[in-house]
């Protein structure tokens, strides 16, 4: 598995992360072979969320890895904070350590390797977030902090106060959510593509050494869908599919290495709960695609060129 600098943290990590999102949509069975078979491959980061499956998905993770016997030093975890699902966002101070001792306990850990605030929460107190981060740290409960779905004005915000260097932000991005490239490709134009919807994170986070975590990489909108194989979108699935028959390689594993491919040295956080699925997806790490099979995906997922 090809690795990546995990921002400014000093530490090397697979390109490909597991996503946990949909951890108790499978049987028991199928979450160890799972768990197992992507550690086996290399993808011992795992990625979750204290609101994931309402916090099962954390506990029937921790349950895994305890059956399966696999020490904790052979595992990165990462969860994520902030949502209180159909309420609200909390960036308080209270609600961060809190939800931080809520995922230890159900993953059964005494420390989390990464911790991201989820999404952005407009009454935020900076200082807040700093004296939360540092009581975690002090406490050897959280090694790394980062954010979710964060544009660069927010992100200076938290780090204003926070003394941690952020080391990620996960944002949704794929062939067809690719906003972050098209508002940089099309800079000084009147169409769709060059509004700046992102503020420029793609170039803020390379300037800064936070590494992009590249979230829902196989659904087209706010989860409208997945276009592999999808009708509405024929010429990207043509480009896709004549270049994974040229590498031997199935489609998802092309995305993949599209998604890799960027020299923002990007991670990769997939969703499926397929084993074999995951094993396809991590091919793609292996996959060095040429520009100009980078750009033709790229415009078969109907964004243009100047």
């Amino acid at each position: 598995m090809k690795n990546i600098q995990l921002g400014r943290s000093g530490v090397s990590v697979p390109a490909i992360a597991v996503g946990c999102m949909r951890l108790n949509g499978i049987e028991r069975a199928a979450r160890e072979h799972l768990i197992a078979a992507a550690v086996e491959g290399g993808m011992y980061f795992f990625d979750h969320a204290d609101i994931y499956g309402g916090g099962s998905c954390e506990t029937l993770f921790g349950e895994a890895v305890r059956a399966l016997k696999i020490p904790r030093e052979k595992l990165f975890l990462q969860s994520k904070c902030g949502i209180v699902p159909g309420k609200m966002f909390d960036f308080s101070e209270e609600h961060i350590v809190g939800s931080v001792e809520g995922s230890l306990k159900r993953l059964g850990t005494d420390h989390l390797d990464c911790l991201l605030l989820h999404r952005p929460d407009t009454l935020v107190r900076p200082e807040e977030v700093a004296s939360a981060f540092a009581k975690l740290e002090k406490a050897g409960k959280v090694r790394f902090f980062g954010v979710s779905n964060m544009h660069p004005m927010q992100i200076e915000l938290i780090q204003s106060a926070v003394k941690q260097p952020l080391v990620a932000d996960q944002l949704q991005f794929s062939p067809t959510n690719a906003t972050m490239i098209s508002e940089g490709l099309e800079v000084n134009m009147l169409t769709e593509g060059a509004v700046a919807r992102d503020g420029y994170i793609l170039e803020y986070c390379r300037l800064h050494q936070i590494t992009i975590q590249a979230w829902s990489p196989y659904q087209y909108g706010f989860f409208e869908g997945v276009y592999l194989q999808n009708d509405r979108f024929p010429a990207l699935n043509k480009a896709i599919g004549e270049i994974g028959e040229k590498y031997g390689v199935e489609d998802v594993a092309v995305v993949a290495a599209w998604i890799l491919r960027h020299p923002a040295d990007m991670q990769m956080v997939t969703g499926t709960m397929n084993e074999k699925r995951l094993l396809a997806i991590a091919r793609g790490a292996e996959v060095a695609l040429a520009r100009e099979e980078w750009y033709q995906i790229y415009l078969a997922a109907g964004h243009i060129l100047p």
